[in-house]
């Protein structure tokens, strides 16, 4: 499956997140159906692994209005991921920054592109288990399943103004990434499927109608299914200071996917 996902913040706080999605149902029952046939039988809790980030910087020029972030910020996004990704007990390390000037990588890398296919080609390193962020302009991620039919095409295209500190307030905390590389370990969206199926496949997130933007407290879109809508789930659409949380049910879901398409150990 080489299917990708996007949630693009905009710099607009009128607009909010927007998605894009390629992923078919038949795709995700395929993905799904291969998962649970062969996710690992063993107790998922003692899963730990720390896991090599390749950050590639991609601009149209040497400023950082054209993409070229500072390192300091690429530290400040790996410490907000390993804060957000705790209890899942994944951990990122940053192994290499690089950094390219093409600005047509920049503008135009955006989902099955012949752009965003030579960046990567000409780009991307490490395994399946190592995670490749392209800050550009577009951004979306592929999902663990996609890996054995396309590996090159693997990572996350992050949009280089949502790094902590960034000018895409009020999507600048650094939740943008979390959101990606949640897709990159696994997880689908929360409100997946809206009230009347699996959902996203995680049986404690709270089933949910639609996106939630901003920070909508007591919103429940499913009123006759259990829980109010998961606004502060990293995998819905509020605000970057409105997400706190991954349930156990994700990071157990996170962890499974990890193993069974990534290859990596559970021990």
């Amino acid at each position: 499956m080489a299917s990708m996902v996007s949630a693009l913040p905009t710099n607009a706080t009128s607009v909010g997140r927007t998605c894009g999605s390629v992923l078919s149902v038949a795709e995700i029952a395929s993905a799904e159906e291969y998962f649970n046939a062969h996710k690992p039988e063993s107790d998922m809790s003692a899963f730990a692994a720390t896991l090599n980030v390749y950050w590639h910087v991609i601009s149209k020029d040497s400023t950082l209005n054209g993409g070229n972030i500072p390192d300091s910020q690429i530290q400040k996004s790996i410490d907000v991921l390993n804060q957000d990704y705790r209890s899942s007990s994944l951990s990122f390390k940053l192994a290499v920054v690089d950094r390219t000037v093409n600005s047509d990588w920049f503008m135009n890398a955006g989902p099955g592109s012949n752009q965003q296919t030579a960046m990567k080609r000409a780009l991307r390193k490490g395994g399946a288990s190592d995670l490749n962020v392209y800050s550009v302009g577009p951004i979306f991620a592929t999902f663990p399943s996609s890996y054995t039919s396309n590996p090159r095409d693997d990572g996350v295209v992050l949009l280089y103004s949502s790094v902590p500190g960034g000018s895409s307030a009020p999507f600048n905390l650094g939740r943008t990434l979390t959101h990606e590389v949640g897709h990159w370990v696994g997880l689908y969206h929360t409100f997946q499927g809206g009230c009347l199926s699996d959902g996203d496949d995680v049986l404690d997130t709270p089933a949910e109608a639609s996106a939630a933007f901003g920070c909508e407290t007591g919103r429940d879109t499913c009123e006759h299914q259990p829980g109010m809508d998961p606004i502060h789930n990293f995998m819905d659409y509020s605000d970057d200071a409105c997400m706190t949380e991954f349930t156990r049910g994700q990071a157990e879901r996170m962890k499974a996917q990890m193993a069974t398409f990534r290859g990596v150990s559970p021990f």
